[in-house]
């Protein structure tokens, strides 16, 4: 993580070895990819923090943001205040993308004929055309079959089991 203290010397404008530009002013940050922008709340008399992550349109991150002492203005963001916008709008990110996995790709094992077979459904959302694939793995991962079905297809112990004993044939 780059180091946000501030020094003496005005770096605001000048552009880090990444080629991105580190802005440090009071309402407005830009640093390690992200920018943390004080707005006003349009809900109450407020303030609000928005952190973007930079190439996004939307923020990953709009909460409350800390009066400043004449009650009027924000206070000003400052380094341990940045850092700690940073983490959580990455951690606030990594559960959305843990979530939207969970959603898209299921897995269970079931036993049919003796054997442990691993059952996945991976979704492709794709605008135009969404679909799932249903795979079937034997115990050291080889492939046993693999069919396009339905984005709703409901993947379950007995959903799995029926395909496994219909032989891998597509599901209706």
């Amino acid at each position: 993580m780059t180091d946000l203290s501030i020094s003496s010397h005005d770096t605001s404008n000048e552009p880090e070895s990444s080629g991105e530009s580190i802005v440090q002013e009071p309402r407005l940050w830009c640093d390690n990819g992200w920018t943390a922008r004080v707005i006003k709340n349009e809900d109450d008399e407020g303030w609000a923090v928005a952190m973007i992550k930079d190439g996004e349109s939307e923020p990953a991150l709009v909460g409350p943001w800390t009066m400043g002492r004449d009650k009027k203005n924000p206070k000003p963001l400052d380094a341990a205040a940045f850092i700690t916008l940073v983490k959580t709008a990455s951690e606030v990110l990594r559960r959305h993308e843990q979530q939207l996995h969970a959603m898209l790709h299921k897995s269970i094992k079931v036993t049919v004929r003796s054997a442990t077979i691993s059952v996945t459904l991976d979704i492709v959302p794709d605008e135009d055309d969404p679909y799932a694939l249903l795979s079937a793995h034997d115990e050291v991962g080889e492939q046993l079959a693999q069919v396009r079905v339905a984005p709703t297809f409901k993947l379950s112990r007995d959903s799995a089991a029926a395909w496994i004993e219909d032989d891998y044939r597509k599901p209706r």
